[in-house]
């Protein structure tokens, strides 16, 4: 999974990268090249998978992951750089949105940044399909083929959406005329969550971030989720650990570093959840799109797992620390023997019995 950080200048984009990925980039790091990014690994924290490592003290603990891709700021009417291969082929964006005074004291505009951020993603959109257009033209003048008539049927009915300024995800496509531009990686197609970091002083109107900045329309968009982080409080919490961190966080009213909920909240909006493999050797989670089969869930693991399939033992994660052990459930009758069409739930741990 690729998450593209993108967003306007000056508006904490890649200190939120360093908070993801435990980089030390500087701020300023970015030069006038186009497409200039940075990339890194993001470790998704999981209080389930501390619980589990309490339990069987494993010698390897492994958390989920995914990978960041830091694309240097995009400026009002300046979207060049959106063309970067590596950031067209995230799976999502995460849009850093001010919402703090800049420099010069000016007030936040998220709504307004928003609609400015997404413009430049249609924009961009609109030219690759303009430009293919053309050039389907001159194929089909050429040499007619179904596949080419198709493709240039599809863009030419998207064209008018893009020109209105509608995204690509908000359009009502086939299952068939989504397989056709699927090579395109069109960015106001990917799924998007707007991110508003907060001053901190504003931190308070983080649980109405919605409501406070008057982003229900936008919330409410398909594909889009809406959330916030404070960039300057989370670079403090994540020096701090156990009780010293708990205490910081709750003189600031939360019960959790909010860079917890952004991971969430791309998890949400990508359709994932986690489940887990536990022993002495390992405690690990595993990222698998929610309504994965347990066969298929059993291949994220390896190849030979899923080609070998016979059993899922399964439990969720609070009944296995519930029973203590996995002889325990299973005397319990709460471990159970799952086959390959089991739908894989948030939180289950599951060991694959396999024929190999």
């Amino acid at each position: 999974m690729k998450i593209g950080l993108v967003g306007l200048p000056k508006s904490g984009k890649t200190s939120l990268f360093n908070l993801l990925t435990g980089a030390s980039v500087a701020t300023s790091s970015f030069g006038t090249a186009r497409g200039e990014m940075h990339a890194g690994v993001a470790r998704v924290p999981d209080a389930r998978v501390d619980r589990l490592v309490a339990l069987f003290k494993p010698k390897k603990t492994t958390l989920a992951t995914f990978e960041v891709v830091d694309l240097a700021g995009i400026a009002k009417g300046e979207r060049q750089g959106l063309e970067a291969k590596e950031f067209r082929n995230a799976d999502a964006l995460l849009h850093v949105v001010r919402a703090f005074p800049d420099a010069g004291g000016a007030a936040p505009d998220p709504a307004g940044d928003i609609d400015d951020l997404e413009t430049e993603l249609i924009l961009a959109d609109l030219e690759v399909v303009e430009r293919r257009l053309e050039r389907l033209e001159a194929q089909i003048k050429k040499k007619r083929t179904d596949a080419d008539v198709h493709e240039q049927a599809v863009l030419t009915r998207m064209k008018p959406d893009l020109e209105a300024g509608r995204p690509i995800r908000a359009m009502a496509l086939s299952d068939d005329e989504t397989r056709a531009i699927r090579g395109f990686t069109f960015l106001s197609q990917k799924p998007i969550l707007h991110c508003l970091n907060l001053a901190e002083k504003e931190i308070a109107r983080g649980k109405t971030v919605v409501e406070s900045f008057g982003l229900g329309e936008v919330a409410a968009r398909p594909g889009t989720r809406a959330g916030w982080v404070s960039a300057v409080i989370e670079s403090e919490v994540a020096q701090l650990e156990g009780s010293e961190q708990a205490a910081f966080l709750a003189d600031l009213g939360l019960t959790e570093p909010a860079i917890r909920r952004v991971l969430e909240d791309c998890y949400t909006l990508l359709g994932l959840i986690s489940f887990f493999t536990v022993g002495e050797d390992e405690c690990r989670a595993w990222t698998v799109p929610r309504g994965v089969r347990a066969q298929e869930a059993a291949g994220v693991i390896h190849s030979d797992l899923e080609k070998h399939f016979i059993r899922a033992e399964t439990i969720r994660w609070d009944e296995l620390l519930e029973a203590g052990s996995e002889s325990n459930a299973r005397s319990k009758g709460t471990l159970r023997l799952e086959g390959k069409d089991y739908i894989v739930q948030d939180g289950d741990v599951m060991h694959i019995r396999h024929s190999g």
